[in-house]
């Protein structure tokens, strides 16, 4: 390679911030003189004005994800989305109208530890090693983070972010798959899965609670403690010269249901005849989204809003055993139907974003990697399975491609023995095994959202092309161990 072309190279690589932009535009080079005449003018054009981050402010990132929380159960669904009309979450909604909603945005999984892989590595789950929920208890445990995979804190890391979580990691005790093993720089917050208490932060009587590495037992209910972490950790980077990222990550709605009791009181005063069980939820959501509205109004103060992109989504439908509100969506976290795994989302980047904004484009969790990678100007890791979606947001109703979506789910107990269940979603249909002991079934979403009428007797090319493409996700799934070798 000659000076001139390995010099291009550099600025090239510098300049795109994205390894597969950049290596599209290198594939095609004909000479070294027309490959560099490309990096000049495509410096101008790779990112449209209405997409580009300030080279000298790059934006901020506040990823914010609820545990459990029901599609319908935000007050911004019960306007549009047919959702729950006996809650209020002002500042999620807020959230929802200043930006863009995502009305068909997926979960990789209908539960905690898959979706938390995909979120951080861009990929599907199983291909990183966590195809269900990592436990304390070992016999019981199903997955095991891959080593070697790159996460979004350490892509950002490198790209001089100073990185941070606050709230649930559970995916994983190891001292190698801790957060700060996994690129982020500082955490405060519970290591384990579930709280069996939302006072005393134990699980399975073990205290999971840290400050890095540090154990420690603070007071108060975890949602108060991880909206007030959350809200110091923006308020000491308003005076740093580094951009950061902040994944808070609530445990809320969660079970236990477990609200503050004067949350619990507001709700009953306010709706007379509310169960005790619905009431007990919506306080436990409202509870959460007032923590939310602290940390927004941290960036406020601190200046930092108009340069932060704020995402909102959850990790899995809602639990409808204890009162969650899917909408008119079948069934709920645990399931493969919709209910299961189609999950509220939205994302506001002030300036870039358009209030009010709405699209019915497909996206998925893992996709929330290469978006917020391109939005950073940061290179997004190789062989990843999201697709960036950053054209969304200034065009609602740009061109979009047939999306597949992939779900999966291992578990144990005698519903599950350690089989799987999974799903595949292509264009409007969704081939769906909601238990490792019964057929598939095939819908079509689109004359079907409620998942009423199989079609694969019906639709039988269909049915033995997406049959086909999910064996191929499955093999690919196989490749990677979700056990902790010896």
């Amino acid at each position: 390679m000659s000076k001139i072309f390995a010099k291009s190279l550099a600025i090239g690589k510098a300049t795109f911030g994205c390894r597969r932009a950049f290596s599209r535009h290198l594939q095609h080079r004909t000479t070294v003189l027309a490959f560099a005449f490309c990096t000049v003018l495509f410096t101008q054009t790779l990112y449209p004005p209405s997409l580009k981050a300030d080279s000298g402010e790059r934006p901020n990132i506040l990823l914010i994800l609820a545990d459990d929380l029901g599609y319908g159960d935000l007050g911004y669904q019960g306007v549009h989305a047919d959702g729950a009309r006996d809650l209020q979450t002002p500042h999620i909604d807020q959230l929802f109208d200043e930006g863009l909603a995502l009305q068909q945005f997926y979960a990789d999984c209908c539960v905690c530890s898959p979706t938390r892989a995909a979120l951080l590595t861009g990929c599907s789950p199983d291909r990183v090693g966590v195809p269900g929920v990592i436990r304390t208890i070992t016999d019981n445990n199903w997955g095991y983070l891959q080593q070697d995979r790159e996460t979004l804190p350490q892509s950002l890391a490198a790209n001089g972010y100073h990185t941070a979580i606050v709230g649930k990691w559970h995916l994983g005790l190891e001292p190698e798959n801790h957060p700060l093993s996994r690129g982020f720089q500082s955490f405060h917050g519970f290591l384990g899965d579930m709280m069996d208490d939302y006072f005393n932060h134990r699980r399975h009587g073990i205290n999971y609670m840290r400050n890095g590495r540090t154990e420690i037992d603070p007071e108060g209910h975890a949602t108060d403690l991880f909206s007030q972490w959350g809200s110091t950790f923006i308020r000491e980077q308003s005076s740093s010269d580094k951009p950061w990222m902040l994944y808070l990550a609530y445990n809320a709605p969660h079970t236990p249901i477990q609200p503050p009791a004067d949350w619990l009181a507001k709700v009953k005063k306010r709706q007379p005849g509310i169960t005790d069980d619905r009431a007990a939820l919506v306080a436990l959501i409202e509870h959460m989204d007032d923590g939310i509205g602290k940390v927004l109004q941290a960036l406020e103060d601190s200046g930092q809003a108009d340069n932060t992109i704020v995402v909102f989504t959850s990790d899995n439908g809602g639990q409808v055993s204890v009162g969650a509100n899917n909408g008119p969506l079948r069934g709920g976290k645990g399931m493969m139907y919709e209910g299961g795994l189609r999950v509220a989302a939205a994302i506001r980047w002030p300036g870039h974003t358009q209030p009010g904004t709405t699209t019915t484009r497909i996206g998925s969790t893992i996709d929330l990697l290469p978006t917020l990678c391109e939005a950073t100007q940061t290179t997004i890791p190789d062989d990843i399975d999201g697709v960036s979606l950053l054209p969304l947001l200034s065009d609602p109703n740009a061109d979009w491609p047939q999306r597949e979506v992939y779900y999966v789910r291992r578990e144990g107990g005698l519903a599950f023995g350690g089989l799987t269940i999974q799903g595949l979603r292509s264009g409007p249909w969704k081939l769906v095994q909601n238990t490792p002991f019964e057929p598939m079934q095939l819908f079509n979403l689109d004359e079907d959202p409620e998942e009423q009428v199989d079609r694969k007797n019906q639709d039988r090319s269909d049915y033995h092309r997406l049959a086909a493409r999910l064996r191929l996700r499955i093999q690919a799934g196989g490749a990677v161990p979700w056990q902790k070798q010896p």
